[in-house]
């Protein structure tokens, strides 16, 4: 009997954790006990069976100034992640996401894996900023699983053969989320306000958004008393966050991923860090004010690169500023909360954002097959291509 095939994942980040969770469940779905994992991975890929060798948390760091202090630490974990599928020497290789860390195990298995095929999922996004990483990627893998139509040509135009899957946010079944139910449980009134606050998952993130968001909020406590507050913590970082917001100075409910779609659909507003969420957020419905800021020499560093408008996905596939940004100068308590109070006090402004914001989704694909699936399905597409040569 021929042996069950081997797929190594690697994924160091919360949103690399939840596709390469999705992923080991579509290829367990289709090939049963003919399939094993091994790799780098969080806790949702644990429950697929990665058995990851070090916590990924240590891994998510953002911006130029937080990767230098972080160099040392990164590579030794890429060293870690190389000598693993060395060790391994599985059939394929999926890497998720997390650009810098990513290209720099692809870039190594290369050498010791010469035969191997590598998978991409998720590229860099070089539509926003710097497009010369579409061929920098396209040298070090085979195959890139993209989320979007208007990712794939960047790639392909550098010779990287590229499946668009869609993305798994555009997919998630909320109809369990009892928004009704989730007020009752906190003791939130049905007709009350409700900000959900969503301030990231990456240590860095949480460091420096949570205290822009405790001054704004406070800045609209103090205009409306009556304003409720809930922030949901992130898997990785969530006793950071929990620990920050126990300081805050008025009442906030802090609530975990689990509760994460019960939150959204309860939203009157909600206040996020750039990222995916975003796109969860219109999913729900909820009209949303997106606030970012990286390390003051970071940002100066990296602003050259930035060629895309905007930093949300929906707002790039509108091309319009559907959901405000509020990017580094411009992410201070008073725009955050002028931005957020005008929607609390505006129904017919949050009823137009929820309706474009859900327009928006319709033109990254929301309709189609789950992603996970049809990411399954191009890796063992790429496997059989590689060894029928």
């Amino acid at each position: 009997m021929s042996r069950p095939l081997k797929i190594m994942l690697v994924a160091a980040e919360a949103s690399g954790d939840a596709l390469g969770a999705g992923l080991a469940g579509a290829l367990k779905a289709r090939l049963g006990a003919d399939v094993v994992f091994v790799g780098i991975g969080g806790p949702r890929m644990a429950e697929q069976g990665v058995e990851s060798p070090f916590d990924i948390a240590e891994l998510s760091v953002l911006g130029w100034i937080e990767g230098l202090k972080a160099y040392g630490i990164v590579r030794r974990r890429v060293a870690d992640t190389v000598a693993l599928g060395a060790a391994e020497k599985p059939d394929a290789v999926v890497l998720i996401d997390s650009w810098g860390f990513t290209i720099r195990v692809a870039k190594a298995l290369r050498t010791v894996l010469p035969g191997v095929p590598l998978i991409k999922y998720v590229g860099p996004q070089v539509w926003a900023s710097r497009p010369g990483r579409a061929k920098t990627l396209a040298a070090a893998v085979d195959h890139l699983l993209a989320l979007y139509a208007f990712d794939a040509p960047w790639f392909e135009r550098e010779g990287l053969a590229t499946t668009v899957v869609g993305s798994q946010a555009l997919h998630v079944d909320m109809s369990g989320a009892d928004p009704a139910a989730f007020r009752a449980e906190r003791g939130i009134a049905a007709g009350a306000p409700l900000l959900v606050v969503l301030p990231g998952s990456r240590p860095s993130e949480i460091r420096l958004m949570t205290p822009v968001y405790e001054a704004a909020i406070a800045r609209l406590k103090a205009a409306d008393p009556a304003l409720e507050i809930v922030v949901v913590a992130a898997g990785t970082v969530a006793a950071d966050v929990t620990g920050r917001v126990a300081t805050w100075p008025f009442r906030a409910h802090v609530v975990g991923e689990d509760q994460k779609y019960a939150a959204m659909r309860a939203a009157t507003v909600a206040l996020a860090t750039s990222g995916t969420v975003s796109t969860e957020l219109a999913l729900a419905g909820a009209p949303t004010v997106i606030a970012y800021r990286f390390q003051p020499l970071s940002y100066a560093i990296m602003k050259p690169f930035f060629t895309g408008k905007y930093a949300t996905l929906f707002n790039h596939a509108a091309d319009e500023e559907i959901a405000r940004e509020l990017i580094q100068n411009d992410a201070t308590p008073e725009k955050v909360a002028a931005e957020v109070g005008r929607l609390l006090g505006d129904p017919e402004a949050r009823r137009t954002q929820a309706e474009c914001q859900a327009a928006a989704l319709d033109l990254m694909g929301r309709e189609g097959r789950d992603p996970s699936e049809i990411a399954a399905e191009a890796v063992l597409r790429v496997i059989a291509g590689k060894a029928g040569r």
